[in-house]
């Protein structure tokens, strides 16, 4: 059947149908080559599918978001892909957008970012998807996290913070953007469990990503927030937060705060993200993929990035971040047990299927579907 043409737009000669790699390699191609795709040198048409879209598997203002966006505008600016598109579906911790992901098998056209939060959320809920399901594409950077409070906080060192948490940790609730197991609830745990407190007693709060969590923390919901360097840069600059400590092994330029080890806390940690696609993809679409991000990470414009947000460079690519990907999987599993935090029988995620659950159907044409399990908070 003949479909009628999209309201208010003239019909024209049908689009012809290029194979995803195909239409990948002759856009890079083109780009080395100095050329450009017919329709990019005129401006990408909007109404079009996009070149590649970029699933943010939590709410706008998150780590996963601001990394994903900054990506994004580098591959354009970069000129190694037109057209990028970055879109949120949060829910479940990530795990919402990890079955979306499942659903959209062999699309190359596709990608969630992603990190140690999604790792983390598979421990809290079963999930038809896991990781382990999906085509690891790159890692790209880690990223330490930050131990903020408000400018007016009653705590203006860490110290005064740690006393007054280890004397009543019921009353000094700590907020994160990650659900259990995620970076931003990780830090405050091991945190806790250096300066004494049983992480079991820890008054965690978890907000959908760095956005909900920054209310939370204006709005004293919580007497200090622990998040990444990148989300509330602005906020640190204008002074609307004051950071207390970082969790990385050195000094962060531009941040005024000293390392928890320089605190008296023995204590180094480090979240990271990276970037996967939905499973079956075929070897040339995969291929593709992970040269467009290979040319992202050697490009000045994310090399500027890194600076900007104090990322640390960790590009681990294809089959290698794969590796990396099983081996974090475990080391979440030990690192939670010796917290003495729940994990789940059989210690972790099991490696699932890609199959639908009985009564979910696919979405088509690769446009965000409504969350069908309810909205949690999302990773950092």
């Amino acid at each position: 059947m003949r479909r009628s043409p999209r309201p208010g737009r003239a019909p024209g000669p049908a689009r012809r149908r290029v194979p995803v790699a195909a239409g990948l390699a002759l856009l890079l191609a083109a780009v080395a080559g100095g050329g450009t795709m017919a329709g990019c040198a005129a401006g990408h048409d909007p109404a079009g599918p996009a070149e590649l879209r970029i699933m943010v598997p939590n709410a706008p203002g998150s780590g996963y978001d601001v990394t994903a966006r900054t990506a994004a505008k580098a591959l354009e600016d970069a000129g190694v892909i037109r057209g990028v598109e970055v879109f949120n579906l949060p829910g479940g911790g990530g795990l919402v957008g990890l079955r979306r992901l499942g659903y959209e098998r062999g699309n190359a056209r596709l990608t969630m970012l992603m990190g140690l939060g999604v790792v983390g959320s598979q421990y809290a809920t079963p999930a038809p998807v896991t990781l382990q399901d999906t085509t690891p594409v790159a890692r790209l950077i880690e990223e330490p996290a930050i131990v903020v409070v408000t400018r007016d906080s009653p705590y203006r060192e860490l110290a005064d913070l740690v006393a007054a948490w280890r004397s009543r940790p019921a009353a000094v609730p700590v907020g994160g953007g990650s659900a259990a197991g995620g970076p931003d609830y990780l830090a405050p745990m091991l945190l806790a469990e250096a300066v004494g407190i049983a992480p079991s007693k820890v008054a965690y709060r978890e907000y959908d990503g760095g956005g909900d969590l920054l209310a939370a923390i204006l709005g004293k919901q919580v007497a200090f927030g622990v998040s990444g360097l990148s989300e509330y840069a602005d906020q640190i600059t204008s002074g609307q937060l004051r950071v207390l400590a970082v969790t990385s092994a050195r000094r962060i330029p531009g941040v005024p705060a000293p390392t928890l080890r320089e605190s008296g806390v023995d204590v180094v940690f480090a979240n990271w993200r990276g970037i996967v696609a939905p499973p079956g993809l075929a070897a040339p679409d995969a291929a593709a993929l992970r040269s467009a991000v290979r040319r992202l990470h050697d490009s000045p414009q994310w090399r500027a990035a890194l600076a900007k947000y104090g990322w640390t460079d960790a590009y681990l690519d294809g089959d290698a971040f794969g590796v990396f990907l099983r081996t974090e999987n475990a080391r979440l599993a030990g690192v939670l047990a010796q917290l003495g935090l729940t994990v789940p029988p059989g210690d972790g995620p099991a490696p699932g299927s890609t199959a639908a659950a009985p009564g979910d159907g696919p979405p088509g044409n690769d446009r965000p579907v409504r969350p069908t399990v309810p909205p949690g908070p999302g990773p950092g």
